[in-house]
């Protein structure tokens, strides 16, 4: 389609689906209305990815392959509002009820796809090339549009399906009702083939046998609104029948751990991942490096007005700028209250070394009992912060628990080795732990490895606790302070989240139970430790010896 990054050089329905839709599907509004459905390079990209066809499918007449005849088992397209995700959705509905959307086997010179022989009245015909994959109808297609309202779904999908449906040849193929649409015609059962609306209400179709499901905005989809219940049951559902499942959304809040986000970060390589990720280094801040983004992000919808994004986007930054730069910079950033500014973490991170034996280090330890996690983090002189690793037999493991993995408890023993490990290794000039639930063990190593050296830092006061919260923020942003890649750190970095206290204060909270904040806590203590014990003389140039002689 004209661009390098989407080459299509492998067996896919994308061409003759591309072809089908252009000739059913209508444009559904604006001044090209009526006119036939066009995709864009990107929409025709994730057509031609969804529909790729594994090269070892093979065709059994009585017994078609259905979803395991494609080489990915679902998608997922994240793009920003306005890029013409629900008229495609609508498109792929389209194909998924009456057109070509099953593996029909390996053409031959001379064959071609005829909509006589699909049940379709409208003369269409397309020729194959030799050793193409063919398509075929769904036998039996039963197909779920899935929101978190049926609002939701009306705007961003069904009025621009039914428009499409009524205003070309589909309408003999499919009938609009109230809240559902039916298939009908000789290759269809009336009373069974349909497309239906699905949300979080709708108990009684959740785990029925489907064979598609359009799910819209996934990045809002949680534990909490039942969402993610339903997202999972459908693709049961759809698995059962040999179907297959599309998800669009908007970038999402990492804080929600939204299906979305579940569907992104999973290792499964059967899963179709369309993000056209922003540049790196533009701030959306900036008006001028904001338009970049946007022109990056909205690439080949042409229909887009980029000064109507524009203006859409800068009067959201006033009240929402976290969101307009999910809406429209088609970034994934943590919503309101964050405590780290986006980027500055992953800007903050550097590549060396790990310290070596002897190296003089300050230690920040957060403990738990049974629910969150337990810590540790170190920082250097020169303020490197990092993960230590400690010995269990032959392995190297990183210095945080998560009580999940040691029967629901964090096993203290452990941790006492760990630290006396850390003791003997490092030079610990000063280390701040929080006493909570570990009183004595930080007792115990006081009286081990120095009174002056481990002391009890609570970080239930507010006052002192900004403070740090605060100084670990501007050091990273002005390079004072760096860290390494410990990527649980980053994680529980990202879920912290800001609390206000009376006179401009905050503390840190975890959004959800789920997402733990331990590892920024103990590096924050880390941190803090290190500048006390530079402002008390730590890493002072030694007066030189004078010798006086009598």
């Amino acid at each position: 389609m004209g661009q390098p990054e989407f080459v299509v050089d492998f067996p896919t329905l994308g061409d003759l689906i591309d072809a089908w839709v252009e000739h059913h599907c209508k444009v559904p509004d604006g001044f090209a209305r009526k006119q036939p459905f066009k995709m864009a390079d990107w929409q025709f990209w994730c057509t031609a990815n969804h529909y790729r066809i594994r090269e070892d499918a093979k065709w059994i007449p009585a017994r078609p392959l259905l979803n395991q005849a494609f080489t990915f088992r679902r998608s997922q397209v994240v793009a920003p509002q306005k890029t013409g995700k629900g008229p495609w959705a609508a498109t792929v509905t389209c194909v998924e009820a009456v057109g070509p959307a099953v593996f029909g086997g390996w053409a031959r010179d001379g064959e071609f796809y005829d909509c006589a022989e699909q049940g379709c009245g409208c003369g269409w015909t397309f020729a194959y090339a030799a050793g193409e994959p063919k398509g075929i109808r769904h036998p039996s297609p039963l197909i779920q549009l899935t929101a978190t309202s049926e609002d939701q779904v009306e705007t961003n999908m069904y009025r621009h399906l039914t428009a499409m449906i009524r205003m070309g040849p589909l309408a003999e193929l499919m009938k609009v009702r109230e809240g559902f649409i039916r298939i009908v015609g000789d290759h269809a059962d009336a009373d069974l083939d349909r497309i239906d609306i699905v949300t979080a209400s709708a108990n009684s179709r959740l785990g029925n046998p489907i064979s598609f499901a359009f799910q819209d905005e996934s990045g809002v989809y949680t534990s909490a609104n039942k969402m993610r219940k339903v997202a999972e049951a459908q693709r049961r559902g759809a698995a059962g029948m040999g179907g297959r499942t599309i998800e669009m959304t908007n970038a999402w809040d990492p804080s929600e751990n939204s299906v979305a986000q579940t569907t992104y970060t999973s290792a499964a390589e059967d899963v179709f991942r369309f993000y056209r990720k922003p540049p790196e280094g533009l701030s959306y801040r900036n008006k001028r490096e904001r338009r970049q983004i946007h022109r990056h992000v909205y690439e080949g919808s042409w229909w887009v007005n980029l000064d109507s994004i524009e203006a859409e986007a800068a009067e959201l930054m006033e009240t929402d700028p976290e969101q307009a730069e999910r809406f429209f910079g088609n970034r994934i950033v943590h919503g309101k209250g964050a405590w780290m500014p986006d980027d500055l973490w992953e800007t903050a991170k550097v590549e060396r070394p790990v310290p070596p034996q002897g190296t003089e280090v300050c230690l920040g330890f957060d403990g738990s009992e049974s629910n969150d996690w337990t810590g540790i983090r170190l920082r250097t002189l020169d303020g490197y912060r990092f993960t230590p690793t400690y010995p269990v037999g032959d392995e190297l493991r990183p210095t945080f628990w998560n009580p999940a993995e040691h029967g629901g408890s964090i096993p203290r023993g452990e941790v006492n080795a760990a630290v006396d490990h850390l003791a003997r290794h490092y030079k610990i000039v000063r280390a701040y732990c929080d006493p909570r639930d570990w009183q004595s063990e930080i007792g115990d190593w006081a009286l081990r490895f120095g009174e002056d050296v481990f002391l009890e830092w609570a970080t239930y006061r507010i006052r002192q606790m900004h403070d740090a919260l605060a100084r670990s923020v501007t050091d990273l942003a002005s390079g004072r302070s760096t860290h390494d890649d410990c990527a649980t750190t980053a994680g529980h970095v990202a879920n912290a989240r800001k609390i206000a206290k009376p006179g401009d204060r905050y503390i840190l909270a975890k959004p959800n139970d789920h997402q733990k904040i331990d590892m920024a806590m103990a590096d924050t203590l880390a941190h803090e430790a290190g500048e006390d014990a530079i402002l008390n003389g730590w890493g002072a140039k030694k007066p030189d010896a004078y010798i006086y002689l009598a």
